[in-house]
């Protein structure tokens, strides 16, 4: 009669061999450096997406709106603010079609910038900003560019849309355009803080 493996093994003293354990394969585990270059290549690709955005928006597509409106600028391009004159101007140069197309572009690069914008902002800043409580501080000034664009958007297309032109919505598109450019310099300066302690501490890890 046919003995079994564990008859066997007592027969001739043999211990069971413990199962192997199947070796791990290293190439596909990322090391630190790599995660970083991957992180590093998408912050780079957030960056030149913002950049067009940025260019297509204010540099190219509302600029080719002064065609529509006799050569006056967007409320969007006024740095500081404008008054009720100005704008009464440019409802008056505009017809509906132009105003429909003003629309379309806050609807669509106007809001898709400020969103990459502040998305590509807070991921900067998170990676470069160890200290958590300071992170946060900065991660708010970004957070309230995106806010003030997209709310700005709304107020000047609530205001040029009016059938009559209110002077608390012609105030408050102006003080929303003016505080939305701040805050973009004040987001470009938080990117720049943070970047320069990201390589300081880069440069302190590096010296131990």
């Amino acid at each position: 009669m046919a003995k079994t493996p564990a008859q066997r093994a007592a027969k001739h003293g043999n211990t069971a061999t413990p199962p192997t354990t199947p070796a791990l394969n290293t190439s596909t585990q990322r090391s630190p450096q790599k995660a970083q270059g991957n992180a590093n290549m998408l912050l780079i690709a957030g960056s030149v997406a913002t950049l067009f955005l940025f260019g297509y928006l204010h540099l190219l597509t509302l600029n080719q709106m002064t065609d529509l409106s006799n050569g006056l600028a967007m409320p969007d391009s006024m740095i500081f603010g404008f008054d009720v004159s100005q704008v009464e101007a440019l409802r008056t140069a505009m017809d509906s079609d132009a105003l429909g197309q003003l629309q379309f572009v806050h609807k669509t690069a106007g809001m898709l910038f400020p969103l990459v914008f502040g998305i590509v902002s807070l991921t900067v800043i998170a990676m470069n900003v160890a200290k958590k409580s300071l992170r946060r501080m900065m991660w708010v000034v970004p957070v309230l560019f995106a806010v003030v664009q997209l709310w700005t958007n709304v107020a000047i297309d609530t205001m040029l849309g009016a059938k009559i032109l209110d002077l608390g919505a012609v105030s408050l598109a102006s003080t929303l355009v003016s505080l939305s450019w701040l805050l973009l310099v004040l987001s470009l300066a938080t990117i720049g803080v943070a970047l320069f302690l990201g390589r300081k501490r880069s440069k302190a890890v590096a010296q131990v």
